[in-house]
């Protein structure tokens, strides 16, 4: 039997799973989508290219899991934005600006170069619920403010967010992109509001 670096056989095979995840990962963010192989990844991680057949089915399922891994992260990052505003208006103006602040980041170059992948139609799943992860705290906000259809609403604002996201990877500077965006999501928001209010 192989030896492990851990307590448990079960704890080992998820120090593994981990390690190939952020291998992926790594490839992903300095390579591009193309890159991730499973040969390459095992490379990345220090194993045999065999061991990623045990933990992966193909390369999508590679890939889902680093959507699934990196998702939590982004949408953590942008609740706690939006939670150190006081108003709706501000954490709109938060969740936008928290979104640049990823781009800014590089975190969204995973997101990038996954988007346009061989596989991605196998990663739509994975992609579709870390989007919704992202969109529910703007969705609770817009519905503070009283909008009666938030979930449609909040896509709308995340067009305009794309498009800044969109501008900032073309080479616009960060903070004048990023307050424009913000002052727009907010300054849209007037529709919502009862007229007289």
């Amino acid at each position: 039997m192989p030896k492990i670096s851990a307590a448990t056989v079960a704890d080992h095979r998820a120090q593994q799973r981990r390690a190939l995840v952020a291998a992926a990962r790594a490839l992903l963010e300095s390579e591009g989508g193309a890159a991730v192989t499973f040969a390459a990844v095992a490379r990345e991680a220090g194993l045999a290219r065999n061991s990623v057949y045990k933990y992966f089915a193909d390369r999508a399922d590679l890939l889902s899991a680093v959507v699934r891994e990196s998702a939590p992260r982004w949408t953590e990052r942008i609740a706690a934005a939006m939670a150190a505003a006081t108003t709706p208006e501000q954490r709109v103006a938060a969740y936008v600006r928290a979104q640049c602040e990823l781009v800014r980041d590089g975190e969204h170059r995973i997101a990038r170069a996954l988007a346009g992948d061989r596989d991605a139609a196998a990663l739509r799943a994975a992609a579709g619920d870390a989007h919704r992860e992202l969109l529910t705290p703007l969705v609770a906000a817009l519905a503070e403010l009283g909008d009666d259809t938030p979930e449609f609403t909040a896509q709308l604002i995340q067009g305009l967010v794309n498009a800044a996201v969109t501008a900032l990877e073309s080479g616009a500077p960060y903070g004048p992109t990023t307050a424009r965006a913000a002052a727009l999501a907010v300054a849209s928001l007037t529709a919502l509001r009862p007229s007289g209010s």
